[in-house]
């Protein structure tokens, strides 16, 4: 970035939040000025995609730049391993503070991927547990896997296990910021904050629930499809979150949509926190903000609820990058993903040599104003449930195509068919091309049969790991209240003043002679 010393970087995460649902990217009803206020003010990415939409394996690559067969991050239960390196690595060598108040869903002993340090414990668990197994086709897991609760029970909640914990997450990062400005001030810090709403279920405080009135909640652009109208990975995901269980009306479809808009002006408000605590630090215009999401959700498009899918509604994401002192604002058609976080991040602290080559791309030239490539493309890769093989999307232009080997291809131009209902793959000449380009790009056959081996052994240890004694991988936050606050290893007088953001007055020419 164009300035002498190194900015601050404010890291934000949001969990199954959708493009589409934010006024930002145009919804004419959810409520979030402090979003539209750095949207305004900065780069908004129109096309950027989930790698990989589901929980942990889109924040792995959030985190290392690298899609899942890679790395072994196939689903929200493979372990990501110690040796890859992340922007956090970098950033350090940097010298900055690295920081995570909230989720990340890294699964293994390592829960700090590079990070000095995380001020909350994670919402989901570390472990092997929720590793899908490709052997039962669609086939539900029942004590995991996503179920039509969250649609039938939404509503007012001023207090639930999400609520809680987003609560805590936003109290932590601000609690760490004040330590920057008083304890060191002239470090730079690259913070992340990673919230779990919007992510269902859709119960919201009362606050934010009032912002909307239910008759004014949208119902879904495409009415739902009946199991037999819906492509076939489409049908398996109706299958495997057990969509038939229950009769949803459309009462129940604008509840639950009027519970997930609550809760994005919720997450929009958390943001509005962090924002005004940095313009209290004086830190604001000293810091890039970067905001976007793991993937998105379907919230009754199609009559499909949830994520694990590239149509739209599940892939498509928000980013948007804040900065006024290097960042000009403009809105890039330029489709990107969730691959180019990492890079990106690291070339805003000036480490642009990585250790290793990545899958995605620095941002920083459209940042400062770059012309758009009309040919630049994104690639995802998707190894976890909900699919029985390897599944591939690659969007360029208007063009996204859909491979997986077990299912018809699906390509669609996004421009004139934005609600992809109308399957080019099998009479348009690209279908054919771009399905080419993925078979030479990934080896499938041999990534479907790591995929099968890494589930299997998960699943026995998994087991395993049940008899016995067991020591969670979960992290546990540490600290050391012995040197919090007053303690008599530390002058009453000097840790009040230093505590003091900003620092009082100096009073040493009134001391009595």
């Amino acid at each position: 970035m164009a300035q002498t010393s190194k900015p601050n970087i404010l890291f934000v995460m949001a969990d199954q939040m959708a493009a589409r649902a934010l006024s930002v990217y145009g919804h004419k009803l959810v409520q979030t000025p402090n979003l539209a206020r750095l949207a305004r003010e900065g780069v908004v990415f129109e096309n950027c995609y989930s790698t990989s939409p589901l929980c942990a394996p889109a924040r792995a690559t959030v985190m290392n730049g690298l899609l899942p067969s890679r790395t072994g991050c196939y689903d929200n239960a493979a372990e990501f391993p110690s040796a890859i390196p992340t922007w956090a690595h970098h950033l350090r060598l940097a010298g900055y503070h690295t920081c995570l108040s909230g989720k990340m869903h890294f699964v293994g002993p390592d829960q700090l991927h590079g990070l000095e340090e995380r001020l909350t414990t994670d919402i989901y668990p570390a472990d092997f547990g929720w590793t899908p197994d490709w052997r039962l086709k669609q086939e539900r897991i029942d004590w995991w896997y996503h179920n039509m609760t969250s649609v039938l029970q939404p509503g007012i909640a001023e207090i639930t296990n999400q609520l809680e914990y987003d609560d805590d997450v936003a109290f932590q990062a601000k609690r760490r910021l004040y330590d920057y400005a008083r304890f060191s001030p002239e470090k730079p810090f690259a913070m992340m904050v990673s919230f779990t709403h919007p992510h269902d279920p859709y119960a919201a405080r009362k606050q934010f629930w009032d912002l909307y009135k239910d008759e004014d909640i949208d119902l879904p652009s495409v009415p739902h499809m009946t199991r037999d109208q819906l492509d076939a990975h489409s049908q398996r995901l109706y299958d495997v979150s057990a969509m038939d269980d229950y009769k949803v009306t459309e009462a129940d479809i604008r509840a639950a949509r009027h519970g997930y808009y609550a809760n994005i002006s919720y997450v929009d408000d958390l943001i509005g926190q962090l924002v005004n605590t940095l313009e209290a630090l004086g830190k604001l215009d000293d810091t890039v903000i970067v905001f976007t999401s793991d993937h998105g959700d379907f919230l009754g498009e199609r009559g499909l609820w949830y994520k694990m899918s590239y149509l739209e509604p599940s892939a498509h994401v928000p980013l948007i990058v804040w900065h006024p002192k290097s960042v000009k604002p403009r809105r890039v058609k330029e489709p990107v993903s969730l691959a180019d976080i990492m890079p990106t991040l690291c070339a805003i602290g000036g480490q642009d040599k990585l250790a290793r080559p990545v899958d995605g791309r620095s941002l920083l030239p459209l940042l400062q104003g770059g012309t758009e490539d009309p040919k630049a493309e994104t690639w995802g890769e998707y190894l976890a449930e909900g699919t029985v093989s390897p599944m591939y999307m690659l969007r360029r232009g208007p063009w996204k195509f859909i491979h997986a080997p077990t299912d018809p291809d699906q390509l669609f131009n996004l421009v004139d068919d934005p609600n992809e209902l109308n399957n080019l793959a099998a009479t348009h000449p690209l279908g054919k091309s771009m399905r080419a380009e993925v078979e030479a790009k990934f080896n499938i056959p041999a990534i479907h049969q790591q995929v099968l081996e890494s589930q299997q052994a998960r699943l026995m240890m998994f087991e395993a790991m049940k008899s016995g004694s067991h020591f969670p991988w979960d992290f546990q936050p540490l600290r050391d209240a012995s040197e919090q606050y007053t303690r008599n290893h530390m002058s009453v007088t000097e840790r009040d003043l230093k505590s003091r953001f900003p620092q009082a007055q100096d009073i040493e020419d009134k001391r009595v002679k």
